[in-house]
């Protein structure tokens, strides 16, 4: 018997979960440890925000799913692993520590042939001074988060029906945070409720982010097939902001949010404000902070993870100039180095290096995005871990067949504004690859007939069914597996 141990139930720590108790018979034990009792779709997190979705509808209780499909569910945060064993247990095992109420502070240690850190990220708030709900920010990043912050926007859309006048600041709460898009989308979302209401003469909505120049989101931006004629993303995403009347800021840094004041850097190595009434920053991520030590009892965490806590794969980590980065960078199986039967997927995974082109400051700080890794890259990397492993359970050994490079890999990303049938907009967009590949594209980076973007009413509904779609997938239900990632 061979027992598979996957730490986190996000996208992709569930997507590998569900796809091995598929492949492998019961004699084989599948188990997730993870804090959270709730699977959450999180694109969806958006809508929780602007009050078009209850929490209720982007999320549903793991253990149930789990208990139907054969799978151990344990509710509990990873601490640390020992890939070697050490002096109690000699298997290789991570000590985990329970955070359900009935075993809350009790801690174990579970024992893995393969171990698959799917954990995602730790939520940094605490790397921006005064970010984030416990400070004076909003978030969407979880599904209490986006909760939380519509009912601050409630507050906002009161005052202004009283003919107060409210700013509004949206985008990248940290020099070097990640997920653009999912930042992007909310504004378009308030703007939307704004005019809905007829209020937007009372509105001043700021897009405030790191990217370089708008539409990077992570990905060095990209050129589109628009209506037949080929496009910057730059381009798309002014125009769409410009439709909405949205200001922006860009080569932005955020250092510190004040009551009512953003503070951030730019790249003269300018200190700069800009005030707000309600502001919603993504902040920048890291690794959960899981320590690692061998047989012996020597801290080894360096060698399995980087210095931001992520976990290192197969990918090319040697200093390079950005003129060197190479598409070949770039993880295809996402085991470790360090240890053959270990992998990690998903935001979980330290990527070699950003996708867009770094900038610092006159003062030396980086203000760039790092790389993006939601969504659809991180269910495929899910499955492509999942298949590797339950072919070397079936092969008795270490066989890794199915490769899954984000440089090999399309993306479909789906920026929608309003809810319903018949009022809304999004602007979809494929990228293919999602890392630029110039010696194969020398032109584009991009195999121009598989990126595309559209704005309209059509996508719209794509995302709404999306939504459904995927989370019936999530719960297992009949069918589930022919749906794809």
């Amino acid at each position: 018997m061979a027992k598979v141990l996957i730490l986190g139930a996000g996208i992709s720590g569930h997507t590998a979960a569900m796809a091995l108790r598929k492949s492998l018979g019961k004699q084989h034990e599948v188990v997730v440890v993870s804090p959270n009792s709730n699977y959450q779709w999180v694109p969806s997190n958006i809508w929780v925000g602007i009050g078009q979705m209850k929490t209720r509808q982007v999320i549903f209780p793991l253990a149930p799913v789990y208990r139907r499909k054969g799978i151990i569910f344990k509710q509990a945060l990873a601490k640390a692993v020992f890939p070697e064993g050490d002096a109690q247990m000699a298997s290789p095992h991570v000590e985990i520590e329970y955070v359900d109420e009935q075993q809350r502070g009790t801690t174990e240690k579970v024992a893995y042939d393969y171990l698959i850190n799917a954990t995602g990220p730790k939520l940094n708030f605490a790397a921006t001074e005064g970010l984030g709900p416990d400070g004076h920010s909003l978030s969407v990043c979880t599904y209490g988060h986006a909760a939380h912050t519509w009912e601050k926007l409630q507050e906002s859309l009161d005052r202004m029906a009283k003919g107060e006048r409210q700013r509004f600041v949206i985008g990248t709460g940290h020099p070097l945070a990640t997920c653009q898009g999912a930042a992007f989308e909310y504004a378009l979302n308030v703007a939307f409720e704004i005019n809905k209401r007829k209020l937007m003469h009372l509105a001043e909505i700021t897009w405030i982010t790191n990217e370089y120049e708008l539409g990077d989101f992570g990905m060095g931006g990209a050129f589109i097939k628009k209506g037949g004629y080929v496009t910057s993303t730059k381009i798309f995403t002014e125009s769409i902001l410009a439709e909405y009347g949205i200001h922006w800021i860009k080569r932005a840094g955020v250092k510190k949010v004040e009551p009512g004041t953003i503070w951030y850097e730019n790249l003269d190595g300018e200190t700069l404000s800009v005030p707000f009434d309600f502001a919603m920053l993504i902040p920048a991520f890291a690794g959960v902070g899981i320590t690692a030590r061998n047989k012996a009892g020597d801290d080894i965490t360096a060698s399995l993870f980087a210095a931001n806590g992520l976990m290192k794969v197969d990918a090319d980590y040697a200093a390079k100039d950005f003129a060197d980065w190479s598409v070949r960078d770039w993880p295809s199986t996402y085991q470790s180095p360090a240890y053959e039967n270990i992998f990690a997927c998903g935001i979980a995974f330290a990527p070699p290096h950003a996708i867009s082109k770094p900038f610092k400051s006159k003062n030396g700080t980086p203000i760039f995005p790092t790389p993006p890794r939601t969504g659809m890259p991180s269910g495929v990397m899910g499955k492509v871990v999942a298949k590797n492993v339950a072919r070397s359970i079936k092969e008795g050994k270490v066989v890794l067949k199915h490769r899954a490079s984000m440089g090999r890999m399309g993306a479909a990303c789906i920026i929608s504004s309003g809810y319903g049938l018949r009022d809304g907009m999004a602007a979809t967009m494929t990228v293919f690859p999602v890392v630029p590949d110039f010696e194969k594209y020398p032109e584009w980076g991009r195999d121009i007939n598989y990126t595309v973007g559209e704005p309209g009413l059509a996508g719209h509904w794509m995302k709404l069914f999306m939504h459904y779609m995927f989370m019936y997938k999530a719960k297992g239900l009949p069918g589930w597996s022919l749906i794809p990632e």
